[in-house]
């Protein structure tokens, strides 16, 4: 049993891109589902075009993901309380109501796809059956649906879903939801008054001096807030002691235990507005592909780190301590602290995405997105490039999504591979499992594509037939069965299930290697 602690969730993420041609779409991301674990590096492969990047950006909200769930556990409902927390509480009879007409639809279509047999006869079934695939398709779209209805409520009360009366309830939670909005600012204006209190204290130092007016009254304010601070969070404990006490007439009920496994306690980013996923940038950042063009060519190296410090508060604009703060994160990245001055044009290709790694981690954020960070750069500067990685986030316990295309690179650094196949997530295990043990065949394809020095080793390379299908109208089923010797009529018409296969080991198809 793995006794990780999930730091980010994928459940059905879906990113498509809307075209000129009027109802199209470009379906970058179809249904990713995955977890990715605090301090650990998760790498992420496939062919060009598969949606790797896309996927990135979406976890960081760079695009607002089209449908399916991101949590993110690095905060929790109480320390950051989110809008739609509020919402969903104010209307809870009204989606209970609405989840029920959903769930009605989803038992009429799975009482029709059983007429025509059920999974038994699609199983067995050819093309002339299609009546049988078209039924269970239905299906599975209107049990997607009331299960996203369904969680977006459970999700915020747990068990409570099942009580009769849920004004109580709703009441309750919404109490402890706005004693939490007013802890979560009153934090926020401490951290404000201590900023001031640091550049305060510096300028007297600075002058020889210990104290002054101003510095006794910015003490005198932070310390009025502190005392505000600890009244609210007694009554936020009270807030949570009253639903618990609650929830107390429900500790042997089974169904209402069974709800409270949903529950979450992590933010839904795609569910955020954008001003409350901007106060979470600083914990979630990203690494650029091209170390040339996301640097801008105006800025100093001293003013392309400090942006990121000035947006998230870690200083004022002008403020002279900045300075230094901004030289130790150059030199923790490889780059002299007489660099500050200079420009990006005076930099060299690995010296400048060092930059991007140092302006990156400069706000201390807790997960990385590293967009192929390497595959711009020299072989002789990637391994430099790829160290630094390693040793800074063995240093900051960080956590990284490493994108490539190169097996080779994502098998060194990776804790744990997905791999990614025209928007889908296809297999996804622990990376010495994926090497010897791969179970989907486009996994299987792809290690045997790579080459070896070996001496004495033969090695079958195999080169997949056929185009990579369209994103646009990619097809039907499985997306691989075009290109996979194993494909039968239920790969072309049935999308498999993500299933887990073995400790830490997902894929999504129907002939899974090995179990023929």
């Amino acid at each position: 049993m793995n006794t990780k602690k999930v730091l980010i969730k994928t459940t059905d993420l879906k990113q498509y891109f809307p075209i000129e041609k009027k109802g199209m779409f470009v379906k970058a991301n179809d249904g990713i589902s995955m977890e990715i674990y605090e301090g650990e590096t998760f790498g992420l492969v496939g062919e060009s075009g598969c949606g790797k990047s896309t996927l990135g950006r979406v976890l960081l909200q760079l695009y607002h993901q089209t449908d399916g769930k991101t949590m993110y556990y690095g905060w929790t409902l109480d320390e950051n309380p989110p809008q739609y927390v509020k919402e969903t509480l104010s209307k809870l009879e009204h989606l209970r109501q609405n989840i029920k007409q959903l769930q009605k639809k989803e038992e009429q279509a799975k009482a029709e796809f059983d007429a025509v047999g059920g999974t038994e006869a699609m199983e067995k079934a050819n093309e002339s059956d299609k009546a049988i695939f078209d039924k269970y398709n239905a299906y599975a779209a209107a049990k997607k649906k009331a299960n996203d209805a369904f969680l977006d409520v459970v999700e915020i009360i747990g068990g409570f879903y099942k009580v009769e009366d849920l004004k109580p309830v709703a009441d309750a939670f919404l109490k402890k939801h706005a004693i939490a909005k007013e802890n979560a600012k009153l934090r926020e204006q401490i951290a404000d008054v201590d900023l001031d209190i640091a550049e305060a204290e510096f300028k007297l130092k600075k002058a020889g001096q210990t104290t002054s007016d101003a510095l006794e009254r910015l003490n005198g304010r932070k310390k009025d807030l502190q005392t505000e601070k600890q009244a609210c969070q007694q009554r936020l404990a009270a807030a949570e002691a009253e639903i618990e006490k609650m929830r107390a007439p429900y500790a042997d009920d089974p169904e209402f235990q069974e709800l409270e496994q949903k529950r979450e306690t992590g933010i839904d980013l795609a569910r955020l507005k954008e001003g409350e996923m901007r106060t979470l940038r600083s914990d979630m950042q990203m690494i650029f592909q091209d170390p040339y063009s996301s640097l801008n060519p105006k800025l100093t190296l001293g003013q392309i780190i400090g942006e990121g410090l000035i947006a998230h508060k870690f200083f004022k604009r002008n403020d002279e301590r900045m300075q230094e703060y901004v030289q130790q994160v150059m030199e923790n990245c490889g780059l002299q602290a007489y660099f500050i001055h200079r420009y990006p044009h005076q930099f060299s290709g690995g010296q400048r995405q060092r930059i991007g790694i140092a302006r990156s981690l400069a706000v201390k954020p807790k997960f990385v997105v590293c967009d192929e960070a390497v595959s711009a750069l020299d072989v002789s500067i990637q391994s430099q490039i790829i160290n630094l990685l390693q040793d800074l986030k063995e240093r900051d316990n960080l956590t990284y999504l490493f994108i490539t295309h190169d097996l080779s690179v994502v098998k060194y650094i990776s804790d744990r591979i997905g791999v990614m196949y025209l928007g889908n997530l296809v297999e996804l295990a622990e990376t010495e499992e994926l090497f010897h043990n791969a179970k989907h065949p486009y996994t299987e394809a792809l290690l045997k594509a790579i080459p070896t020095t070996e001496v004495g080793r033969k090695k079958e390379h195999e080169l997949l037939e056929g185009d990579i299908p369209s994103p646009i109208n990619p097809p039907k089923g499985c997306k691989f069965h075009t290109r996979c010797r194993y494909a039968t009529e239920i790969c072309r018409q049935v999308v498999p299930e993500w299933e887990q296969v073995g400790e830490n080991h997902f894929v999504a198809c129907h002939h899974k290697l090995g179990e023929n």
